[in-house]
């Protein structure tokens, strides 16, 4: 049910320091910090020796990385039900849905092998219970990443989306940093033969769902959601929870507009993932903006960071201490991807970071060699400047590719598949990542510092990519972003420099006096 309207038009009356606007970024950035401590904390449990004998399985093994990346697989359909339940029942009942998911599978990877006297194999069942587990935390977690940006996005104005979703997506660097230092923290104090080393950082997890599921009845269910089931009585006391009667009736009434306009419009995934279908060029920009970040190469380094560091040649501690450091410059560094997406705009950030990690990818291959190949050359010599390096590409890929291809499928889709994309987003983004984390660790085997020059050609595909064919959707209502399509049609390309005369180039330049109409209204736009 939604919360009772709010009297001041927008306040909270659960902390009065923060506006109803600014529970709702609270609530999920949170949320989309899950993902984010769940690759901090598998980064230090790959090489823990108890974790290791509990799951019978070598440091060196396969099995490592697949236990890691069926996560990803989870993901992948617990955004298509996440996102589905989203469309009929809501997305709150969704998110808590989620939440509840990533809550249970965490209980099951923490009691993987569990025995008071130590490790356990369970006689062959702790790597069972541990890959349900992961399975099980991939469908909700997958299902958060689906819904919340949707849930951010249609609570968000024009010119805001892309910082409040950077803000989030600075949670999610939150939450691998925290996941890292009490890993790091544990690891330190108890040393990597004690199971609960491994097992406390699993446990603390559950303070994320656990505190969001406790809070979110006190938040708004999104108003356009009410409008599409046809239910404006529930869309007018969501809007009175954000802005006084007065306002909220005069939003209202442009949600009502923008619902009369897409009746009857219904998208389904078959329109959006077969060629001729409605929505298949914004879900092929969708899905290339997915494999073109796992291609930058940075799920990887997030999960496998120790190791990476080690190839540059330093010893496991220094290496771990180092990923902590470069963790911590990756979270303080995203507050200027959420400061710059709105103005730059999300094209411009990610061609340039793409080229910027191409860059660093291909001097780490240089580093690298050095460090494993010529001894004779001093270890500070390569440590100090690879370790540099490490940190640029970091801050890189933070501020231009991490939040940019989550936002763009919020603001390229009508209403009707707003979901749908997201969804679709999520799918790709697991299934790539499924298959980046598989393979890095038989990288890291076979090919050693050569895969930084892998990630350098594949960052240099995603880089020409992005500029050659997606669009610039921010500064844009979401009706004027589905005219690049339709212009597209007309035209005959999807090259963005030859659709509508390059207009989606950049962001637009806007008067303040434009009127708004339909989607192009904004819902958190703050009064003057």
């Amino acid at each position: 049910m939604p919360n009772p309207p709010s009297k001041m038009g927008g306040s909270s009356s659960v902390f009065p320091l923060f506006s109803k606007k600014h529970e709702v970024v609270l609530f999920s950035s949170t949320a989309i910090a899950l993902y984010g401590y769940d690759q901090g904390m598998m980064s230090l449990i790959n090489t823990n020796y108890s974790y290791l004998e509990t799951m019978q399985i070598a440091k060196e093994s396969p099995i490592v990385g697949i236990i890691v990346s069926v996560y990803y697989l989870g993901c992948a359909i617990g955004a298509v039900i996440a996102s589905w339940l989203a469309d009929r029942e809501g997305r709150k009942p969704s998110i808590f849905t989620c939440l509840a998911t990533t809550s249970l599978g965490n209980l099951l990877i923490f009691i993987s092998g569990l025995s008071m006297n130590g490790t356990s194999p369970w006689k062959g069942g702790a790597p069972a219970c541990m890959l349900a587990g992961r399975v099980v935390m991939g469908l909700g977690v997958g299902g958060i990443d689906a819904v919340i940006p949707v849930y951010s996005s249609e609570l968000s104005s024009d010119g805001a989306r892309g910082r409040a979703l950077a803000q989030e997506f600075q949670m999610n660097i939150f939450g691998l940093l925290m996941a890292y230092s009490i890993n790091l923290g544990v690891t330190l104090g108890l040393g990597k033969e004690c199971q609960w080393a491994w097992r406390i950082p699993i446990i603390v997890m559950q303070l994320f769902p656990i505190l969001l599921m406790s809070v979110i009845s006190r938040l708004p269910e999104s108003p356009r959601y009410f409008m599409s089931k046809e239910q404006k009585d529930n869309a007018k006391k969501s809007l009175e929870t954000l802005w006084s009667k007065e306002d909220a009736k005069s939003k209202l009434d442009e949600l009502q507009e923008a619902q009369d306009n897409e009746s009857g419009a219904k998208v389904g995934y078959k329109d959006m993932l077969l060629p001729g279908g409605s929505q298949f060029h914004p879900s092929m920009i969708t899905v290339m903006g997915q494999v073109n970040q796992a291609l930058t190469g940075y799920g990887a380094v997030s999960v496998y960071g120790p190791q990476i560091f080690q190839l540059l040649g330093f010893d496991t501690r220094k290496a771990e201490f180092l990923t902590l450091g470069n963790y911590i410059s990756y979270f303080l560094m995203m507050t200027s991807a959420w400061m710059s997406i709105d103005i730059v705009g999300r094209r411009k950030l990610m061609v340039w970071g793409a080229a910027g990690l191409a860059t660093c990818f291909a001097v780490l291959t240089i580093f690298g060699g050095i460090a494993q190949d010529l001894p004779s050359v001093p270890d500070l010599a390569v440590e100090i400047p690879g370790s540099v390096t490490l940190f640029v590409a970091t801050a890189i890929f933070g501020i231009g590719w991490l939040a940019t291809v989550w936002l763009i499928p919020t603001e390229i889709y009508p209403s009707t598949a707003r979901a749908q994309g997201s969804a679709i987003s999520v799918i790709i983004w697991g299934l790539a990542n499924f298959a980046i984390t598989l393979l890095t660790p038989i990288g890291f085997n076979n090919l050693k510092y050569w895969l930084f020059l892998v990630f350098a050609v594949t960052n240099s595909f995603a880089g020409w990519w992005t500029w050659k064919y997606t669009p610039e959707s921010g500064g844009r209502s979401f009706e004027e972003n589905q005219k690049f399509f339709d212009s597209a049609r007309e035209d005959g390309s999807w090259s963005v420099k030859k659709v509508d005369g390059g207009k989606f180039e950049k962001m637009p330049r806007k008067n303040e006096e434009d009127e708004e109409d339909g989607e192009q209204a904004p819902l958190l736009r703050q009064r003057r």
